[in-house]
């Protein structure tokens, strides 16, 4: 159980579109907590493992909606966390959804919705061009008239399987590396969607880091050798644009603390 889970007593019905890398452990984190949960998967061979671990699978592409769209969305959050920027199918959805009976989102987002400004920036500051696909998409789902949607803009997951130690080990370069990180783990990204449907915060945007950011030098110098692997060779490129996302808000609105804040210290696998 993650130390910042909540233990209501409501049991829920969940339903989570796209169960991969954070969407399955997000799902069976929910299973664990007693709520009803539905999955989506785009593989047919993938139904099985979903119902063995208590989830009711759904085969769903966001490019071309299956007419179980509407019992897929018969629950009381829908979590949308697929990496597609098809802003025609996500079009589709939000019809799909304003036909259901739905009343809350949450929708897994991206810091990459902000430029580089070598400042720090909050959820009040602009975002990149109202043209990017993933902000069309964020509005989209915002002005759904049935449903309140909140926004989680993530940093890059790290965790778990997933080692930034072996990100550059196959001769990869690392440009830009006096550039701040934003990264988030991926305990912290379930843990925080935990508390917006616990505690029922709807209509929000949340920038989503870990409190720290090391140049990408000593995070991933650090994060190779720790594992064995030599350290990275960087490109010098001049100036080195950056960004450092304030997680400020989600902190403080949700009154949560991050189980890994300081990325230096924690402790990866050595697998991809």
């Amino acid at each position: 159980m993650l130390l910042n889970s909540y233990s209501g007593a409501t049991i829920k019905t969940i339903s989570i579109l796209g169960t991969g890398w954070l969407g399955l452990p997000l799902a069976q984190h929910f299973v664990s907590m007693g709520h009803n949960v539905i999955g989506s998967t785009t593989s047919k061979d993938r139904l099985t493992e979903l119902t063995s671990i208590g989830v009711k699978p759904f085969l769903i592409d966001i490019g071309s909606l299956p007419d179980t769209i509407q019992e897929f969305l018969q629950a009381d959050v829908l979590i949308i966390n697929i990496p597609s920027k098809d802003i025609a199918g996500f079009r589709l959805l939000a019809q799909a959804i304003e036909k259901s009976a739905l009343k809350n989102i949450v929708f897994v987002s991206s810091t990459s919705v902000y430029d580089n400004t070598n400042t720090v920036i909050t959820e009040a500051d602009g975002l990149e061009s109202e043209q990017s696909p993933l902000v069309i998409i964020e509005n989209l789902l915002k002005k759904c008239n049935t449903a309140k949607t909140t926004i989680v803009r993530f940093g890059g997951l790290i965790g778990h399987s997933r080692n930034p130690g072996n990100f550059f080990r196959k001769g990869r370069k690392v440009q830009h590396p006096d550039s701040r990180v934003n990264l988030i783990h991926r305990d912290d990204c379930i843990a925080i969607i935990t508390q917006i449907i616990e505690q029922e915060v709807w209509g929000e945007v949340f920038n989503c880091c870990a409190d720290t950011h090391p140049t990408k030098r000593e995070f991933y110098t650090q994060a190779a050798t720790s594992i064995g692997n030599p350290a990275p060779e960087f490109i010098l490129t001049g100036t080195s644009p950056y960004k450092i996302i304030s997680n400020q808000k989600v902190k403080q609105r949700l009154h949560y603390q991050f189980l890994h804040p300081d990325l230096m210290k924690i402790q990866f696998e050595d697998a991809l």
